[in-house]
């Protein structure tokens, strides 16, 4: 499969031979499996305070003759907060009780990360990566057509850039500013960079919707946010070789 290099200019430069990585069978199901396991993967257990509602005086007396019992009382036979000079209180512990305990709290233990096999992750990573090389799938997603051809390769002076108005003529000499215009005014993700190294993180992620992720970072729910593949990616050419080898590892 060949790529078109484009300068920072927005010029062509040359082609080169990308890996079969970008060819691989394009398979929606498996990157929404690999998308809910990474993102299961940040949930945040919940559980409850092991003694929530029972950090009360309340007691329950059993037996209907023994001391103290609420017998011939006309109140319920419930846990009631004892007071002073024998008297009962409000009824505690029990849950259909004010502030006491949860019938059924949610378990710390349970367990809620969607377990996915490596090869079958790394299988959904390069069924990703090959959307991001399919107009028709970016277009889809992007409900606009890409100008240039995909996937889109930068060369890689790309990474030396430090400010975001840098990032930002880059990508409006691609004509793909309409992209980070339309993220400013929705609020959604609009491009993703794959550079070799974070060295440019911050210039990138000042811009509206745009995520820069290093190539050994590069996870599928940066390609397919929400499940669905096709987010206009653009990769330096420096960070190929590190896509690779994460597959030859």
């Amino acid at each position: 499969m060949k790529a078109t290099v484009y300068s920072i200019e927005g010029k062509a430069m040359r082609q080169i031979d990308l890996p079969q990585i970008f060819e691989s069978p394009r398979r929606e199901d498996l990157v929404k499996r690999a998308v809910l396991s990474e993102e299961s993967k940040l949930y945040q257990p919940k559980g409850n305070y092991r003694f929530a509602g029972l950090m009360t005086s309340a007691r329950y007396r059993g037996r209907k003759e023994d001391f103290g019992t609420v017998k011939n009382k006309g109140i319920p036979h419930l846990p009631h907060e004892v007071l002073p000079k024998g008297q009962l209180g409000k009824v505690k512990r029990v849950p259909h009780a004010v502030k006491g305990r949860r019938a059924h709290p949610p378990k710390p233990q349970k367990i809620i990360v969607e377990r996915i096999n490596k090869k079958e992750h790394l299988l959904a990573l390069a069924s990703a990566l090959s959307f991001s090389a399919d107009r028709d799938t970016v277009t889809r997603r992007a409900h606009t057509d890409v100008g240039v051809s995909l996937p889109i390769i930068l060369e890689g002076g790309f990474e030396k850039l430090k400010k975001a108005r840098e990032v930002q003529k880059v990508l409006d000499s691609l004509n793909l500013g309409k992209f980070v215009e339309k993220a400013k005014r929705n609020g959604t993700r609009s491009a993703l960079i794959v550079v070799s190294s974070a060295a440019m993180k911050k210039a990138g992620a000042n811009l509206p919707g745009v995520d820069v992720v290093a190539a050994s970072e590069l996870s599928v729910k940066d390609l397919a946010p929400g499940t669905h593949p096709g987010r206009l990616t653009l990769f330096s050419e420096n960070a190929i070789p590190e896509i690779v080898k994460r597959f030859s590892a």
